[in-house]
């Protein structure tokens, strides 16, 4: 399937995989990158050097291109930047901040830059700086999250930018994939889905509070201090939401979720970790590969597809 983004990239599905810290690691990157679409290494808030060891471990089991997803907030981001382009990585997506200080290095190094944004403004900042494409996630989508919803969000950017779009938020099969493309964009990021991913790491306790979660079962925490995350419900994010509706300080409440995604993935913690999830959640009923993930959703929107041409 070609598209702008298939073509950007040198991908043949236009399926990116979310750069979630902790679960985004090397072996689900090279999975997804092999089943056709383009898996992303999350650095999250890693050290330098262990991104550069998950560049090295994905290359050596995937001829095909995958990128790295740099969370701007590291105190290790220059470095990172630095190491991407020391590794010949050709894709990166950002978040939580602008990479515009990154740009001219990476440009020269011939990379890709897609930052996430999550509005209008952002998007065109960004188209500015000399992005390639940008993904446009809506509040729907798990962990950090918007304002804006994806069926707002997405067309609004692709009207206001020159630049692909790629959809984020929500999305998890070939209805969502459609969805996207009738909005306007040019490929989908999916996050939630691939966290159960059988070449995911993340524990298996995680992996089933998502299959078995309901349509109603993930909240927002941090709304109050402009720093919204989107959950599954939990014992620590109920105590989180009484603390932050008692009006508690900033620094109180980032104590009580200090390393909590890390128990969640790691530990399989699913009482006090953060179980960062979507609102699609509700939709994810079987731990699949990612290549079995990609067929499935490809197959699911041409059905539709074809529905319409007939």
């Amino acid at each position: 399937m070609k598209t702008k983004i298939t073509e950007l990239l040198g991908i043949e599905y236009p399926v990116i995989q979310g750069g979630m810290a902790w679960v985004a690691e090397y072996r689900l990157a090279s999975a997804v990158s092999e089943a056709g679409g383009l898996g992303l290494i999350g650095a999250g808030g890693a050290p330098a050097e262990f991104v550069r060891e998950q560049i090295q471990k994905a290359r050596e089991v995937t001829g095909k291109p995958f990128g790295v997803n740099i969370m701007l907030m590291n105190p290790e981001a220059d470095a990172i930047a630095r190491v991407v382009v020391e590794e010949g990585v050709k894709v990166v997506t950002t978040g939580a901040g602008n990479p515009g200080k990154y740009m001219a290095m990476w440009k020269e190094a011939g990379v890709r830059v897609i930052p996430v944004v999550a509005s209008v403004a952002m998007a065109k900042m960004m188209e500015r700086a000399g992005a390639d494409a940008v993904v446009a996630e809506g509040m729907e989508s798990g962990g950090h999250i918007g304002q804006l919803t994806t069926m707002t969000l997405v067309p609004q950017v692709v009207d206001g930018v020159g630049i692909p779009v790629i959809a984020a938020g929500g999305i998890a099969d070939g209805r969502g994939f459609a969805a996207a493309r009738m909005l306007g964009a040019e490929a989908v990021q999916i996050g939630t889905r691939f966290v159960v991913a059988k070449e995911s790491i993340a524990h298996e306790n995680y992996k089933k509070k998502i299959i078995g979660a309901k349509d109603i079962d993930s909240e927002v925490t941090g709304m109050s201090h402009g720093h919204p995350v989107r959950q599954l419900r939990n014992q620590m994010s109920r105590e989180y939401l009484k603390l932050e509706k008692a009006g508690a300080p900033f620094e109180e409440l980032e104590q009580l979720t200090l390393g909590s995604l890390r128990k969640a993935v790691v530990d399989g913690d699913t009482v006090n970790g953060t179980l960062m999830a979507g609102q699609i959640a509700g939709m994810i009923h079987k731990e699949q590969t990612c290549s079995e993930i990609v067929r499935e959703i490809m197959a699911e929107y041409e059905e539709i597809m074809s529905s319409f041409r007939n």
